[in-house]
C-alpha cells in the first residue's frame, strides 16, 4: 500500500472538489443559456455519452488532453520525434504543425532496444515482408498458417521453459479472450486487485465467480481461497470446477516484482492453477532474459499457464500462451482469437523470433546478454538515482518500469508540458487508469539509453520536480551525478 502524505492527500481531495465544483456550475449555466425548457434532440433514445464519465472527460481530461496521445514520427527508439499540437479551443481540439521536436524517450516499452532498427532482426523482417507480405489475409485455421507461425511457437517455448505456445495477433487479447475459453459458470478466478484491464474484461466475459486478493499479498490470496473453498459454489456451494490464480510478473503500473514463489506454494497447497501474465518482464529481466520465473529461482513446470506479449522486450505485436500440449491443443480448437482473428503479421512474428535469437546469443554475437546488463544497469542506476533526490518511486529493482508519484491533478499536466519543454518525453497517468489520488508518472528505461540520456534525464526531472513541488522527500546534499560526470569526463 502508498502511504499518501497527509497534506498532499488533503491538498489532492480538495482540488478534485474544486474541479467538480466548478464544473457542475459551468454546466448549470450551460444548460440555462442553452434554454432550460428547450426540448432534447434524443428523440426516445437513450443518452449515449451522459453521466460522471462524461462529466470527468469534459472538464478534467479535455484540459491536459495534450500530454496524452502526443504523435509521434519517427522509430521510438532512445530518442524520437514528436510533433507539436496546438489548440485554439481551449483543448477541445488539437491540430499539428510542421515543427518536429528531437524528445528522450522514456514512455516506449522499448525495453530492449529492438524497436528501431536492428542489424539482425532488421533485414530479415525486410525478407519475410517481401516473402510472404504484410498479412496472410486469413485466420489461422484457414489460409493463415505459415512454417513461419510454427516456428515462431516453436521458439517461444522453447524460450519460455514450456511443451507448446500458441501466439495472437495482439497483446490485449491474448488476456480477454483466453480466460472466458479456460474458465466458466462454476469455476472461480481469484486475481490480484491491480491486475491489468485486460485480465479484468477476460475475467468478467468469462461467466466464472471472480474474487480479488490485495495486490501482492499471499497471506491475503491464502485467506481468499481458504475462504472460498470451504464455501462453495454461489446458492449450490457445490465444489468448484477449477480455480485459477492470476498474478503480474511486474505490474505495469507500480513496476513491482510479483512474490511469484510464495503465491505457487499456496496455489500447490489448494490445488490452484497458477496463470502469468509476463507482458512487462518477459525478455526484460532474468539473466538470460526469461522472465521473473528465472529471476525469482521458480521452475516453469510449476506455473500452469504462462502468457507474454511481445510488444515490449521484443518491439513487436502480439502476444502467447505457454502451457501443456494438452492446453495449447484445446486452445487452438476453441479460442475465438485463433479461429476468427487474422493472424500474426509475418514480419511481426520474423522480428519475433529474430529479437529471441539475438537475446539467445544464437545469432553469433553477445549483443543481447549485453542488452540484458545494461538494461538492469540502466534500470536500477535511474531508480536509485531518482529516490537520492527526493522522488517517490515505486516497484523493485530490476524492474525497468518505475512510477514517480506525483498525487495532485495539477501536477499531472505541469510535469508532463515542463518535461516536454526540455525535450524530455514522458508518459503521466491518472484516473481512471489509477486511483483518483494516485496519478503518477511512468518511467519506462531502456537497453538503448545510454548512460548521458540517463544524466540528462535526471537532470530535467529535477528541475522541474522542483519547479512542480513533487519531490516528497528530502533529498541526500551530494551534488547531482557529479561522481557520474567525472567518470564520463
Amino acid at each position: 500500500m502508498i502511504a499518501i502524505p497527509y497534506l498532499t492527500a488533503l491538498t489532492t481531495y480538495f482540488s478534485y472538489g474544486l474541479l467538480f465544483a466548478f464544473g457542475q456550475i459551468r454546466d448549470f449555466f450551460r444548460k440555462f443559456s442553452d434554454g432550460w425548457w428547450s426540448p432534447n434532440n434524443l428523440q426516445g433514445y437513450a443518452p449515449i455519452c451522459l453521466g460522471l464519465e462524461d462529466f470527468y472527460i469534459r472538464r478534467l481530461y479535455l484540459r491536459i488532453q495534450d500530454c496524452f496521445g502526443r504523435p509521434i514520427s519517427s522509430a521510438p527508439d532512445a530518442w524520437f520525434d514528436v510533433v507539436e499540437r496546438y489548440s485554439n479551443d481551449n483543448n477541445k481540439t488539437l491540430k499539428r504543425t510542421e515543427k518536429i521536436n528531437r524528445c528522450l524517450n522514456l514512455g516506449s516499452y522499448n525495453y530492449l532496444g529492438f524497436a528501431a532498427a536492428d542489424e539482425y532482426c532488421t533485414p530479415r523482417v525486410i525478407e519475410s515482408l517481401k516473402k510472404y507480405s504484410s498479412s496472410t489475409c486469413s485466420t489461422r485455421v484457414d489460409g493463415g498458417t505459415t512454417v513461419l507461425h510454427n516456428e515462431l511457437e516453436e521458439c517461444v517455448a522453447r524460450f519460455v521453459g514450456k511443451p507448446a505456445a500458441i501466439v495472437f495477433g495482439m497483446g490485449y487479447v491474448t488476456n480477454s479472450a483466453i480466460l472466458p475459453v479456460l474458465v466458466g459458470k462454476g469455476s472461480l478466478i481469484i486475481s490480484d486487485s491491480l491486475n491489468h484491464n485486460s485480465i479484468v474484461n477476460g475475467a468478467r466475459g468469462s461467466g466464472a465467480t471472480v474474487r480479488v486478493f490485495q495486490h501482492n499479498t499471499p497471506s491475503h490470496l491464502e485467506e481468499v481461497l481458504r475462504e472460498q473453498i470451504a464455501g462453495g459454489q454461489p446458492r449450490t456451494h457445490r465444489p468448484w470446477k477449477k480455480i485459477v490464480v492470476i498474478v503480474e510478473g511486474i505490474y505495469s503500473m507500480e513496476g513491482e516484482l510479483c512474490k511469484l514463489p510464495e503465491i505457487i506454494a499456496i496455489c500447490k497447497k489448494y490445488k490452484a492453477y497458477t496463470y502469468l501474465d509476463e507482458a512487462h518482464s518477459i525478455g526484460a529481466v532474468g539473466k538470460t532474459g526469461r522472465g521473473v520465473c528465472e529471476l525469482l529461482g521458480v521452475d516453469t513446470a510449476d506455473v500452469d499457464i504462462m502468457m507474454g506479449t511481445f510488444t515490449k522486450s521484443f518491439g513487436s505485436c502480439g502476444g502467447y500462451i505457454a502451457g501443456s500440449k494438452e492446453l495449447i491443443q484445446y486452445l487452438k480448437y476453441t479460442c475465438p482469437a485463433h479461429l476468427y482473428a487474422t493472424s500474426i503479421s509475418l514480419p511481426a512474428a520474423e522480428q519475433i523470433v529474430s529479437a529471441i535469437r539475438v537475446i539467445l546469443g544464437e545469432d553469433g554475437s553477445s549483443r543481447g546478454a549485453q542488452k540484458l546488463a545494461r538494461i538492469r544497469e540502466n534500470s536500477n542506476f535511474f531508480r536509485s538515482e531518482l529516490q537520492k533526490m527526493g522522488f517517490e518511486v515505486l516497484g523493485d529493482n530490476d524492474s525497468p518500469v518505475m512510477p514517480i508519484m506525483l498525487y495532485n491533478p495539477a501536477k499531472i499536466p505541469a510535469f508532463s508540458r515542463e518535461c516536454l519543454k526540455q525535450n524530455v518525453a514522458v508518459v503521466t497517468v491518472a484516473f481512471p487508469a489509477t486511483p483518483l489520488l494516485l496519478a503518477r508518472a511512468r518511467i519506462c528505461i531502456s537497453a538503448s539509453h545510454t548512460r548521458e540520456d540517463l544524466i540528462k534525464a535526471l537532470e530535467v526531472i529535477s528541475r522541474v520536480g522542483d519547479f512542480v513541488g513533487i519531490k516528497y522527500f528530502p533529498a541526500e546534499p551530494k551534488k547531482l551525478h557529479q561522481e557520474e560526470r567525472m567518470k564520463l569526463e
